[in-house]
């Protein structure tokens, strides 16, 4: 059969040395991409076995015309440097299955800033595509969780979470210090110090997960990892759309439903094209409040959309520019006392808020040998929350009846991120990039006397503004000394400068301010060494770094006493070892590593007697886990995944101003925790799919505080079943989650005002039964 390929002019002209051996079509087409550096679409869609090598100096059209001369698919270029992979419309009535789930090694990965096969990375490494979200309904980074090994989230409430990798956790609050998790959409990160902003996963290509220090590439806000949303980009050849609709019911509690879509338009022929999603969710509550007499009080909605142009007006250029924002709001707070059921006893409603815009454009130009890339966004992030504080009001006024504590945040960040990448298949391979970034965040809060008939009076407030500078230079250069030996060798050199400055008014005691500055470089290492072997299997030894800069505390009735006024920088290095390796046809897939951490000055976001929060360095501690994930796919389209991850944490060299004793634990990081996913699809009644998934994830005992006396959390399953039928992208899914309507505790949390009152828990969703509707146009 003759491949119906492209338009010539849409292949990029430069020529690249490729090396690739008869094998799987899909691997193949894997091994092409990671050789022209070119981004690979559908490789799954081809099936069967390529005859003759693909070897010497060639363009992508010349190579993909040799490798799939007489395979069953087309090619096409959808995009500078991306090619999309179909079957060919005669064979279409062999349609009877449609391709197997997407195991982990099936897809491209761009978490290392170049288009690579995860296979073949010396990273932990989890990438997620946009099937398989569909598939699990996943629809948020908790939902996804269960498929990522390591992965975890706290469950203080929407727009309220950590992300949380390896159980690399610094505390379970969120406050001053910066993020362990950088999180991404797309090249631009989207938080400093802010929880993550529960962006609602809709028309995005894929979910990746990057293990371990990264900051050689990434720089102090990825201590743990690099979580990012690739969202998808315009198809520049054909027009399409998509709507889904989803309705749910929870046990005792109010309804939830959700309406997304897309629409994708092409413009001026194939050189450049929009792209527009959009969504609404609400997310009824469950918990009834006893005081205030009100039902349902936790209820969320979340809104958003997002814009993207691109244009393609040679082949070796790409412009993406794009538009974002997402609006949360929760009516309540999701936590409740023990002992009493999903009932809550609050004086006040608790609600909070978590906006996000962005505005991005990236820029991609190839030539010969090189590949640059110039990312620029900006970022403005606000968010707030409100608390009960009666208990401690009588410190600041004797005038009201019930308190609140309200604070907010509002974050600016622009950034600047452009780096240089060699292409193609060489011995020698490198990368040089610069980071620049200026991050302001404008905190006030306030503690407000209430008074029924009378408007909050102020009692006590503090007004914070941070700037945060950041410049950085980093590089990767790797090498292969002998055929299937890697040495890479990588760093960032750092600069960053900090200002804090604090103003503090009070009924009570005399105002006052404060002003600090202060000045961080260093530079963080990374060096690998991997081998991968004749038939794929990959084994890799390294060793990174992960920073974070120091800090000033402010605020408080009394100016912060000299010990507590400033936090110090902390550092991790890590020490892994990991192994990669498929078997049976790559139906079988396992990756896992060994690793070993040490965590210097850990810094935490802790909350003093008064309930104002502050930031400190705990003391020490040395990590020690292994993870491991695992897939097996039948040809009777079965599916079967498991995660797991378990550690052993050893602190010391405690904090004497911040506690005496640390738990051997760190706090929101239990000792073991993992996941399973088992699916199964066949075709039904002609040409419909039937799919079903399970899903569940276990999350082990920890606590919320490096306190040892604390009692523990955690200790619950969560579960997820869904059934699917569907033709031609159209089709519904029944789903169920928390299908035994377990009660367990998720998160000993709520409220730091109220806490020492009584034991505050947050149930888990009592059981929801929900269906969603889609169509694709």
């Amino acid at each position: 059969m003759a491949l119906a390929g492209g338009d010539p002019a849409a292949a990029a002209p430069s020529r690249v040395r490729f090396r690739i051996q008869p094998q799987p079509y899909p691997e193949a087409l894997l091994d092409l991409a990671q050789q022209a550096n070119v981004t690979l679409v559908g490789a799954a869609a081809c099936q069967g076995v390529s005859r003759s090598p693909v070897v010497g100096a060639m363009n992508v059209e010349e190579a993909l015309s040799r490798l799939l001369a007489g395979a069953p698919c087309n090619w096409r270029m959808i995009a500078a440097g991306a090619v999309e992979i179909s079957p060919l419309r005669q064979v279409e009535a062999v349609r009877a299955a449609p391709p197997p789930p997407t195991t982990v090694g099936e897809l491209l990965v761009t978490a290392t800033k170049r288009v690579r096969d995860p296979r073949e990375l010396a990273v932990g490494i989890t990438a997620i595509p946009r099937r398989r979200l569909y598939e699990t309904g996943a629809s948020d980074p908790g939902d996804a969780a269960a498929q990522m090994a390591g992965v975890l989230t706290t469950n203080l409430g929407p727009g309220r979470n950590k992300l949380l990798l390896r159980g690399l956790a610094d505390g379970v609050f969120t406050g001053r210090a910066r993020s362990t998790v950088a999180t991404y959409l797309d090249d631009i990160p989207v938080n400093y110090n802010a929880p993550d902003p529960d962006f609602r996963l809709v028309d995005v290509e894929r979910v990746e997960v990057a293990r371990g220090p990264q900051g050689a590439l990434y720089g102090a806000g990825a201590m743990s990892g690099v979580y990012r949303i690739v969202t998808r980009k315009p198809d520049l050849g054909q027009w399409s759309a998509e709507a889904r609709a989803t309705g749910a019911t929870t046990r005792g509690g109010g309804p939830s439903g959700a309406l997304e879509g897309y629409v994708n338009v092409p413009l001026w022929g194939d050189t450049a094209g929009l792209r527009l999603s959009a969504y609404r969710e609400v997310e009824g509550g469950y918990l009834d409040d006893i005081v205030q007499h009100r039902n349902n009080v936790d209820r969320t909605e979340r809104q958003g959309g997002r814009l993207t142009f691109l244009a393609q007006p040679k082949d070796a250029l790409s412009i993406t520019l794009t538009g974002a924002a997402q609006r949360l709001r929760s009516e309540d707070t999701h936590y409740t006392i023990r002992g009493i059921g999903r009932k809550r006893a609050v004086l006040i409603p608790e609600p909070h808020v978590n906006d996000i815009e962005l505005a991005a454009g990236t820029v991609r130009y190839s030539w010969g040998g090189s590949e640059l890339t110039s990312a620029t966004g900006f970022v403005r992030h606000a968010y707030g929350s409100f608390f009960d504080a009666t208990p401690v009001q009588e410190s600041y006024t004797d005038v009201a009846e019930t308190s609140a504590y309200s604070e907010r945040t509002r974050a600016k960040m622009l950034v600047q991120d452009i780096f240089l990448t060699s292409r193609g298949a060489s011995n020698l391979e490198w990368l040089v990039g610069l980071y620049a970034s200026e991050a302001r965040l404008s905190s006030p809060s306030e503690l407000l006397a209430q008074r029924p008939g009378l408007p909050n009076l102020a009692v006590y407030s503090e007004l914070r503004h941070e700037m945060i500078r950041e410049l950085a230079g980093y590089a990767e250069l790797s090498y292969e000394p002998a055929p299937g030996w890697t040495l890479a060798l990588g760093g960032r050199l750092y600069d960053i400068n900090r200002r804090i400055r604090s103003e503090v008014t009070s009924e009570r005691f005399q105002p006052h301010s404060l002003d600090r500055s202060n000045h961080f470089t260093g530079f963080s290492p990374k060096i690998s060494l991997q081998h991968q072997f004749d038939n794929g299997d990959l084994v890799y030894a390294v060793i990174s770094e992960g920073f974070r800069p120091g800090g000033v505390n402010t605020g408080g009735a009394f100016p912060v006493v000299e010990t507590r006024e400033s936090f110090a920088s902390d550092r991790l290095r890590n020490y892994e070892v990991g192994l990669k390796l498929e078997r049976f046809e790559r139906r079988l897939s396992l990756s896992s590593a060994v690793y070993y951490d040490i965590w210097k000055g850990i810094q935490t976001d802790q909350f003093l007697e008064s309930g104002l929060p502050y930031t400190t360095n705990a003391g020490d501690a040395h990590i020690l886990g292994l993870e491991a994930e695992i897939a097996f796919r039948a040809d009777n389209g079965l599916l079967a995944q498991l995660n797991g991850r378990v550690s052993r944490t050893r602190t010391n060299n405690a904090n004497p101003e911040f506690i005496p004793v640390l738990a051997d634990n760190l706090p929101g990081a239990p000792p073991i925790s993992g996941g399973a996913l088992l699916g199964y699809e066949r075709p039904v009644f002609g040409d419909w799919t039937m799919r079903v998934v399970g899903q569940a994830i276990y999350v082990g005992l920890s606590r919320v505080s490096f306190d040892p006396r604390l009692p523990r959390t955690g200790g619950f399953v969560h579960t997820r079943v869904l059934g699917e039928i569907s033709r031609d992208g159209r089709g519904a899914q029944l789903f169920v989650t928390n299908t035994l309507d377990s009660f367990r505790d998720t998160f000993s949390f709520g409220n730091p005002f109220t806490a020492a009152q009584a034991r505050q828990i947050t149930p888990q969703r009592p059981i929801t039964v929900g269906a969603t509707l889609f169509a694709a146009f």
